[in-house]
């Protein structure tokens, strides 16, 4: 059976997960390896990756990497690994990224910077990197990982993570303008509230005193479809941009959110 990814080499990071489940990137790893991708897993914890080896199978091709993605020389050397190990890399997707509490009064300056650093710079360290290879190779997919809270306010004040996400949103379109000429697409998804093994590690503790129920509860109100989508929804969508099937889809979105930026409260 011929996969949608086959031949493909997928280099994604944040890989890992901060617990058991379906996170964003450990999802597209796994499911971009059974669509025939040989995929360079990346994340700070190489043992959070166990999982994401065990989820894919025996025979997925997936080759796991440490790195810090918000340190450009361990990047350059991310990406020079996966060219030695696979020859080239065809697709980048970015999934590192979480949030901090706190409004423009509240947020602490180093809370700021680090919330930028964390989820927007790492998406230019990666592109940096990666884009002058796919310009050689002549061509290549990038997929990056916004959020919602890019888009509008979600119901928590996170200043930093909101402005970050946004600033993904249209470092993509800018980034798509600039190298369509040289074959490259950048495209994003968004993900809206979505269950995540993030949910119970941090948000919980975060905003709700650690009662995961009341912020599940809580949650799920705000979505149309009444229920939550996990890693794997936003992975599905990634894998379409990745994919020949959107060659003629870039710098553009995919918000994945059961309809929750659709409404009007």
């Amino acid at each position: 059976m011929v996969g949608r990814l086959d031949g493909k080499i997928a280099l994604i990071t944040g890989a890992g997960c901060v617990g058991p489940g379906w996170g964003n990137g450990r999802a597209a790893a796994v499911i971009f390896a059974q669509e025939g991708a040989k995929v360079f897993a990346v994340d700070k914890n190489p043992d959070s990756m166990l999982e994401t080896v065990a989820l894919a199978g025996t025979a997925a091709d997936i080759t796991t990497y440490a790195c810090d993605v918000l340190d450009d020389a361990q990047v350059a050397k991310m990406v020079g690994a996966c060219r030695e190990k696979y020859g080239r890399v065809d697709i980048l997707v970015n999934n590192v990224g979480g949030s901090a509490p706190g409004g423009a009064a509240e947020l602490a300056e180093e809370a700021w910077d680090r919330q930028i650093d964390f989820n927007l710079k790492s998406v230019y360290l990666a592109c940096h990197r990666v884009i002058p290879v796919m310009v050689a190779q002549g061509g290549g997919a990038i997929v990056n990982t916004s959020s919602t809270s890019g888009l509008r306010f979600t119901g928590s004040p996170q200043v930093g993570y909101a402005a970050a996400k946004a600033g993904i949103i249209h470092f993509s379109r800018v980034t798509a303008v600039q190298y369509a000429s040289k074959g490259i697409r950048v495209n994003t998804v968004v993900p809206g509230q979505m269950h995540t093994p993030m949910v119970e590690a941090r948000l919980a503790g975060q905003r709700t005193g650690g009662d995961v129920d009341t912020l599940l509860k809580t949650r799920v109100s705000r979505i149309p479809l009444g229920f939550m989508g996990d890693g794997r929804d936003t992975a599905y969508a990634a894998l379409f941009l990745a994919s020949d099937e959107a060659r003629f889809v870039t710098g553009t979105e995919i918000v994945v959110d059961g309809g929750m930026t659709a409404r009007c409260d």
